[in-house]
């Protein structure tokens, strides 16, 4: 049976003011941790990738704590200042707590909002389980001497990144395996041919098909790093 996913409102207190943002969780009978799901820079919570993604999740007994940054809520296309991005992160720990306070978080985020939890957790904003990037954005496409990897050393709890191995946010990969060899406890998990979204030449699918596939491996490294 599907898990019914439960409409939030998660209130964010910004340096103009407090705002709300819109939330989806979702919690199986059998959840054993609860994560939280960043959307990219360019789509919201509900896209296929990510709801294909948590409904996977729950699968395993995961429960899911999507979101929405405060740019993309207000009707903005570009993302706002990172410190926002960085403050809602603690807004939805926050929440994660008062809604599944019996359950451990973790914090996961597709491209931006991965790199926006890696930052929140550097800064001490947040203090998840673990963290799982889903295609981490190292620098622009073809522009490798802009690398956003200052703060990995930073980040204390586990780390993930879950990357297509053809994805241009990353090239040359040696780039991302140098970073992530700078950092605390990280490691790499490669998705042959994939691209930044995990699409794979001559292999059409569905987003939300893509983003459930990668429920299982995502699901084996929390329960992993749980013992």
């Amino acid at each position: 049976m599907a898990t019914t996913e439960t409409a939030l409102r998660i209130a964010v207190g910004l340096p103009s003011g407090q705002v709300e943002v819109s939330g989806l969780l979702g919690r199986p009978d059998d959840a054993w941790a609860l994560l939280g799901i960043a959307h990219g820079a360019g789509a919201g919570m509900r896209h296929p990738f990510l709801s294909g993604l948590a409904h996977a999740l729950h699968d395993s007994g995961i429960a899911t704590l999507r979101f929405t940054f405060p740019y993309l809520e207000a009707g903005r296309r570009m993302p706002g200042p990172a410190a926002h991005a960085v403050t809602t992160w603690a807004a939805v720990e926050a929440a994660a707590a008062e809604h599944a306070p019996d359950l451990p978080f973790w914090a996961s985020g597709k491209s931006y909002g991965g790199r926006m939890a890696s930052m929140a957790a550097a800064e001490g904003r947040i203090a998840p389980r673990g963290l799982i990037y889903l295609g981490y954005p190292l620098h622009p496409p073809g522009d490798p001497g802009k690398a956003r990897t200052a703060h990995l050393p930073d980040v204390a709890p586990p780390q993930l990144f879950l990357e297509g191995t053809n994805d241009p946010f990353i090239q040359p990969v040696e780039q991302l395996e140098e970073a992530v060899a700078s950092c605390q406890d990280a490691e790499i998990l490669w998705i042959d041919g994939g691209g930044h979204s995990f699409e794979i030449k001559g292999r059409k699918r569905p987003a939300d098909e893509v983003g459930a596939e990668l429920a299982p491996a995502v699901a084996h490294w929390m329960r992993r790093r749980s013992e």
